[in-house]
């Protein structure tokens, strides 16, 4: 096979992951709407019920719930677009972050993340680190590494003097599982000195509650005089998952330093 062919069935692999990306994340979506129309579907039983002792007042009722569904969808859509930490997030891959992967666990191997062809793995799904930097939290779409302690190292994108990190994880009622064990539990964070080569500055230590909010924001314990350009998370429990812990989101959160 010639090397322009190799190069045209590797664009074609690409492609073709990317548009099985698409898919995943669609019916993800998809499930997370019925299940939102289920619960609408319960609401609109029950209402009905009590509505009918009355039914002079059936029209009445469905227009009620006619608006109640209305403001219940734009709720939704309100919820959806806006970020609720109200913080610059420094770790967001979009805005210039990054993870250093030398300094980073590897990612977990799953050979049920690979679609075969006569045998053969041709084409990994997995997802990579960064996706811990990206807003896209939905089911799935984590990353994955072995056991229960891991760290990553995430050059932010910029030099701040940080006093707060994010966690962000999926609720149980869109895991596919029904649990979130792989959800991380204790973990720490660092400051790395120098421009990423130096010691690390413990920063503080926290727990993440699943059964708490999905979005969960811890200020630092200790603080720094200094600015820094790089941090890293370690992770140092899970909440019991044997084989792997997952990280949905990361983002830290401080104030602006100097460029250089």
């Amino acid at each position: 096979m010639s090397k322009e062919q190799l190069e045209l069935l590797k664009k074609e692999s690409q492609a073709l992951e990317n548009n099985f990306r698409e898919i995943l994340f669609l019916i993800e979506q998809i499930d997370v709407l019925k299940a939102l129309l289920r619960e609408t579907q319960d609401g609109l039983h029950n209402h009905s019920q009590d509505a009918h002792a009355d039914s002079s007042k059936a029209q009445n009722a469905t227009e009620i719930t006619d608006e109640e569904i209305a403001n219940l969808v734009n709720y939704v859509l309100k919820k959806l677009r806006e970020d609720q930490i109200q913080m610059a997030d420094y770790a967001l891959k979009s805005a210039g972050a990054s993870i250093i992967e030398a300094g980073t666990s590897e990612s977990y191997k799953n050979d049920k993340a690979k679609l075969h062809w006569h045998g053969i793995g041709f084409l990994n799904y997995e997802m990579p680190p960064d996706i811990i930097l990206q807003p896209d939290v939905h089911p799935g779409k984590c990353w994955a590494f072995p056991g229960s302690q891991g760290h990553a190292l995430i050059k932010l994108a910029r030099k701040i003097i940080p006093t707060a990190v994010t966690i962000e994880h999926i609720s149980e009622k869109v895991s596919p599982s029904g649990n979130i064990s792989s959800a991380p539990k204790d973990f720490s964070v660092y400051g790395i000195l120098k421009q990423c080569g130096g010691e690390e500055v413990f920063l503080g230590q926290f727990l993440y509650n699943k059964t708490g909010s999905m979005v969960q924001t811890f200020e630092l314990q200790h603080e720094v005089s200094e600015s820094l350009l790089c941090v890293k998370l370690k992770i140092l429990s899970n909440w019991g998952h044997p084989k792997y812990t997952c990280l949905y989101r990361f983002r830290a959160h401080g104030t602006p330093g100097d460029h250089n």
